[in-house]
């Protein structure tokens, strides 16, 4: 898992587990112990291993000093405060920059969404995290050159920040304003799961437009709120399409402390790896995504929530969303072809030579050395007519 030199990645590997474990057995005096020397041994600054072993021993310390507290802390459910926004998406624009990743769930989605659209003239794009809006300025250009001109483009973007949400329907307006594409922007603050009625009204499709929803989840926060509500909407909306990205990392409360770890260093130490191909140890937009992005979702895994996975109050754990599409009426959509050739011409545009991508049940999975680390899929509604209030199946 770590890749530094031999006798110090084989000491730091083996303090980090003999932490993890006193933690999972519930010795927290004795994993603190082990912290100083893990500390001494580790740097942010330094090679892959170095750096992982700094933000798994940060994180472990954040837990010890969480789990003395008392009442014990809550999950993290959402970033709120616009300054811890802005620098997640400056962070997000130096991966999107730095690694293939975030144009991965770009692209894939894109061509997705575009082949969904044949032989209609709207769309209405459902983003359950639209952040900055980066995905759909590449939409609106494959949208603008096709034969068949689009005559009405609508984007409905979920946030935590009605200010950031309206910055970003400004710049989507502008940017398709010059490719001359119909637009209409709507901004909802909060979390699709917890939609009102009034709301819900909002996404109600209209003649000759198809609906799509894209999600991309990840271990920062939840992004949909209540599983049950989010399913009651996807099933009221019946989009021709949902697109999703998720990482390939299960950390859910069904597993034990221990169990997480393991899967998380695994992970992570993939992650790290990739970053760090090709870039100085001095590099400061790998230390950004690093700090911001790779540290933070650590410290949520094993700190103080599992992201996307955590439970949502009375709903339950969601640990695969495919599954639950599949359990209320949805099917998978392939994204082999089109999709897949267009991965794989993003992969041959990056120098390194470590990123994998596998095709598997119409999936694409993007990985670092083979170790799958993302994966796209689609969906599109079967033959199902409705969801109870308690998320069951009715069929007509």
């Amino acid at each position: 898992m770590l890749t530094t030199a031999p006798t110090t990645s084989l000491h730091l590997l083996t303090l980090l587990l003999k932490c993890a474990d006193h933690i999972s057995a519930g010795n927290l005096t004795s994993a603190g112990d082990l912290l100083p020397e893990i500390f001494e041994l580790s740097s942010p600054f330094g090679s892959p291993a170095d750096r992982v072993a700094a933000f798994f021993a940060h994180s472990l310390h954040s837990y010890l000093l969480l789990h003395f507290l008392s009442p014990p802390p809550q999950p993290v459910k959402m970033l709120t405060l616009s300054s811890q926004l802005r620098s997640f998406h400056s962070a997000l624009q130096s991966y999107n920059s730095l690694t293939p990743f975030v144009k991965f769930s770009h692209f894939t989605a894109n061509q997705a969404i575009f082949e969904a659209l044949e032989g209609h003239d709207g769309v209405h794009v459902i983003d359950l995290d639209i952040m900055q809006g980066l995905q759909w300025p590449g939409l609106f250009h494959i949208l603008a050159s096709r034969p068949r001109k689009v005559n009405s483009v609508r984007v409905t973007g979920f946030g935590p920040s009605s200010d950031l949400l309206s910055q970003t329907g400004a710049r989507l307006a502008e940017f398709a304003a010059s490719l001359g594409l119909p637009f209409r922007f709507t901004p909802i603050e909060g979390k699709i799961g917890n939609l009102s009625e009034s709301q819900l009204s909002q996404l109600a499709a209209v003649a000759n437009e198809v609906t799509v929803v894209h999600c991309m989840h990840h271990n920062l926060y939840d992004i949909s709120g209540s599983h049950v509500g989010t399913l009651r909407v996807l099933n009221a909306v019946r989009p021709r399409l949902v697109t999703m990205v998720e990482q390939d990392i299960d950390v859910s409360q069904t597993t034990s402390f221990m169990e997480r770890f393991v899967e998380a260093l695994h992970y992570y130490s993939a992650l790290f790896d990739a970053l760090g191909e090709g870039l100085g140890k001095d590099s400061v937009q790998r230390h950004v995504v690093e700090q911001q992005l790779f540290g933070s979702e650590i410290r949520n895994i094993l700190a103080v929530g599992h992201g996307r996975k955590r439970i949502n109050g009375d709903d339950g754990i969601i640990t695969r969303w495919g599954d639950e599409l599949i359990r209320v009426g949805f099917e998978p959509f392939s994204l082999s072809g089109s999709p897949a050739a267009q991965a794989s011409l993003l992969l041959e545009m990056f120098p390194w030579k470590g990123y994998t991508m596998m095709e598997e049940n119409g999936c694409l999975r993007l990985g670092w050395k083979d170790l799958p680390l993302l994966t796209a899929s689609a969906w599109q509604p079967c033959d199902y007519s409705c969801v109870t209030s308690n998320g069951n199946i009715l069929r007509n």
